[in-house]
């Protein structure tokens, strides 16, 4: 007598794995979750255990992403003694290095609408936790007491480095060096740059940043659809 069929183990990579084929696959994503369940011998309930719909799948995939960045960074022990210049370029250099892995379904998903609102609204999760880690890293240019005035510069801070980050996902998106090298000067500049306009007097740093910003501009980098 045969033994009866274990049922097929469903977690959440096994979810992710299989949205991610079927969108790189068929250029779209599936028309419904009952459908995405059928075609994978999985339940909608195995689906909606962890997710509710595909854009909470999506949102939370760089959520995702950014976890584990963080979890490789913390097993790095001299990463605890970095200062925060160096913090934000490991966990740049380690965000991307993972998102290169990636790139393929990250830039479908970046890309799917071409309504770019739409697409930015994916990050909308990302951006939440990015600023927590960016709060807890970034040290304040002017020691002030105010309570009031310190809230505005911590948000002042957050945004800016959320903007920055943006702008670094931006050139690696568009980026056709090889091995993405430009992308790893990008960041190297952007944080150092960034870095001596909040806390020293500007500096050579940020004419060489925008010396390297205004050539890839020159190259039709930001142009690309």
């Amino acid at each position: 007598m045969a033994a009866p069929k274990k049922k097929k183990v469903i977690t959440e990579d096994v979810i992710v794995s299989a949205y991610t084929d079927f969108c790189l696959t068929n250029a779209k994503k599936p028309n419904s979750v009952y459908e995405f369940a059928k075609l994978n011998n999985m339940d909608e309930t195995d689906f909606y255990h962890y997710f509710t719909s595909f854009e909470v799948l999506e949102r939370q995939y760089f959520v995702t992403m950014f976890a584990y960045t963080l979890e490789l960074l913390e097993k790095n022990e001299a990463y605890q003694s970095y200062e925060s210049a160096d913090k934000l370029s490991a966990f740049y250099f380690t965000f991307f290095e993972m998102a290169t892995a990636n790139r393929s379904f990250i830039i479908h998903l970046l890309k799917e609408d071409k309504n770019p609102m739409k697409n930015l609204g994916k990050l909308t999760k990302l951006r939440e936790v990015y600023l927590d880690y960016a709060l807890t890293i970034l040290e304040k240019p002017i020691n002030i007491d105010q309570e009031t005035v310190v809230k505005i510069q911590d948000k002042v801070l957050q945004e800016a480095s959320w903007l920055q980050f943006l702008s670094i996902f931006n050139f690696w998106m568009n980026d056709e060096s090889p091995n993405f090298e430009k992308t790893d000067v990008f960041i190297e500049k952007s944080v150092k740059a960034s870095f001596d306009l909040a806390y020293n007097i500007p500096t050579q740093s940020i004419i060489d940043f925008g010396k390297f910003l205004w050539k890839e501009q020159m190259n039709g980098m930001f142009s690309k659809s």
